[in-house]
C-alpha cells in the first residue's frame, strides 16, 4: 500500500499536543529551577521561569544528602515502606474482589457490586473519625499497618478490576475447571495475565494516591521516625523558619519515583484504562 503523506489537520493535532505538552511540563521546570537557587532568592521573586546561571547551583541538593541526608533518607523510606505495601495489597485483594464480583453468580451479587459505587461517592474525610477510631481499637496507632489498613481494599480498583473482568470471555473459566485447575489457581494462572492492563493503570493509579497521602497519615503518625515523606517536607515551614530551598529541592526528588512507576506501567497504562472503561 503506498505510503499516506500527513495532512494539515495531523500537522495541527501534532501542535496541539505539542503544547499541551509545554503547559504540562511548565509547573516541572519552574519547580527544578528554583530547586537550584538559594533561599533569599525564592522568598524575594518566589517561583519564575528567570534564568540566571549565576545563582543556579548544587547546594540544595548536597545539603539534602549531606547533612539533611538522616531526615530526608527516613521520610523516603517510610514513604516507599508504605506505597509498596500497599499498592502490592491493594491490587491484589481489590481484583480478587472485583473479578469474583464479575465471573461468579451468586444472590446479592449486584448490590454488593450497589454498595461498592456507594462508597465511591463517600468523601474519605467523612469516614476519618470512624476510622481513628477503629485504628485505636486495633492498637495501630502510629504504624505503618494504621496508614495502610483503612484503605488497601478501596472502592476504585475494585470498580475497574469488575469493569475489566466483565470483559473477558467465561469460557477461561470453563476450561481451567475441566482442566483441573483449582478456583484460585484459575484466576493467578489465567485472569491475572489476562489483566495485566488493569494492574498496571491501577498500579499507577494507588502507588501515586499513597506516595502522595498527606492528611490520613498526619492523623495516624506521631513519631518522626516514622513519618512520611509529604508530612516531612511540610515540617520544613514552621512559624520559626521557613527552608522554602530544601522544601522545593526535596519535592523535586519526590517526583522521581512515581516517574518511575508510570515509566515502567505506562505501556499498560492506556490500554487498561480503556478497556476497563468501556467494558461491562
Amino acid at each position: 500500500m503506498p505510503e499516506r503523506k500527513p495532512t494539515l489537520q495531523t500537522f495541527l493535532l501534532i501542535g496541539l499536543f505539542v503544547v499541551l505538552a509545554l503547559l504540562a511540563l511548565f509547573p516541572f521546570y519552574c519547580l527544578a529551577l528554583a530547586s537550584l537557587k538559594p533561599s533569599k532568592e525564592l522568598l524575594r521573586y518566589g517561583l519564575n521561569i528567570k534564568l540566571q546561571p549565576e545563582l543556579l547551583s548544587l547546594h540544595n541538593y548536597s545539603f539534602i544528602f549531606s547533612e539533611g541526608s538522616a531526615k530526608y533518607m527516613g521520610w523516603y523510606k517510610n514513604s516507599a515502606i508504605v506505597t509498596i505495601v500497599y499498592t502490592v495489597f491493594c491490587l491484589l485483594l481489590s481484583s480478587m474482589v472485583g473479578y469474583g464480583l464479575a465471573m461468579y453468580r451468586f444472590v446479592g451479587r449486584n448490590v454488593l457490586f450497589v454498595f461498592v459505587l456507594l462508597v465511591m461517592m463517600i468523601p474519605v474525610e467523612m469516614i476519618m473519625l470512624p476510622l481513628y477510631k477503629q485504628m485505636i481499637a486495633f492498637n495501630l496507632i502510629d504504624s505503618y499497618g494504621g496508614v495502610i489498613l483503612p484503605f488497601v481494599v478501596s472502592p476504585l480498583p475494585i470498580f475497574f478490576f469488575r469493569q475489566f473482568a466483565a470483559g473477558l470471555p467465561r469460557d477461561f473459566l470453563d476450561a481451567g475447571r475441566i482442566d483441573g485447575c483449582s478456583e484460585y489457581g484459575i484466576f493467578f494462572k489465567i485472569f491475572v495475565p489476562l489483566m495485566a492492563p488493569a494492574f498496571g493503570a491501577m498500579a499507577i493509579v494507588q502507588s501515586l494516591a499513597s506516595w502522595n497521602s498527606f492528611v490520613w497519615p498526619l492523623i495516624v503518625l506521631n513519631s518522626g521516625t516514622k513519618l512520611t515523606l509529604p508530612i516531612g517536607l511540610a515540617s520544613l515551614v514552621t512559624p520559626y523558619g521557613n527552608n522554602y530551598d530544601i522544601l522545593i529541592a526535596g519535592s523535586v526528588l519526590a517526583i522521581v519515583p512515581i516517574m518511575a512507576v508510570f515509566v515502567f506501567f505506562q505501556r499498560y497504562f492506556v490500554s487498561g484504562l480503556t478497556v476497563g472503561g468501556v467494558k461491562g
